[in-house]
């Protein structure tokens, strides 16, 4: 292996050791995010803090969407262009950015459940809430658990050749 061979190896290695930091810490927000949603499913109807939703309300959007930009235009990319990316991992990375989308629109959508809880307390369906949060957020730790087995191994595995 030439020097120019070694340090573009090198490199590679730096930015996929801090692509996958950077993702690991993305995904363990995600998962804290699903334990205070869960939280608040278990305490409705009558319990579920008001101030606490309106955090959440306010955080979950842009967490999610954050979180789905930088696998989109971070890591995937870098997937594509250092693992010599075949039909398989192409296909998964296309589901993927099909699943970010319908996330974000079930953030939006909670979101706004969420607030008009708070703000329409005595009207809101809190089963229907209570349904709303059990699905995202099951669906979200469904999303992490295959992102944490599938995509952070490749993050760790020794790059193939940088070009």
């Amino acid at each position: 292996m030439t020097q120019d061979q070694n340090h573009s190896a090198q490199k590679a290695v730096a930015v996929e050791t801090a692509m996958e930091e950077n993702l690991r810490r993305y995904l363990k927000q995600q998962a804290a995010l699903c334990e205070k949603l869960e939280s608040i499913a278990d305490s409705l109807p009558d319990s579920a803090d008001a101030q606490d939703c309106l955090q959440l309300a306010q955080a979950l959007v842009p967490l999610v969407k954050r979180v789905h930009d930088y696998e989109e235009n971070k890591v995937f990319p870098w997937l594509v262009h250092v693992r010599k990316a075949d039909a398989t991992l192409l296909s998964t990375l296309e589901r993927l950015r099909y699943e970010h989308l319908g996330d974000e629109e079930f953030a939006t959508d909670l979101s706004s459940a969420l607030r008009a809880y708070v703000t329409q307390r005595p009207t809101c369906n809190t089963e229907a809430l209570a349904w709303m949060l059990r699905g995202f957020f099951e669906g979200m730790r469904r999303h992490i658990a295959f992102e944490r087995e599938h995509i952070l191994p490749l993050l760790h595995a020794q790059p193939q050749t940088v070009q």
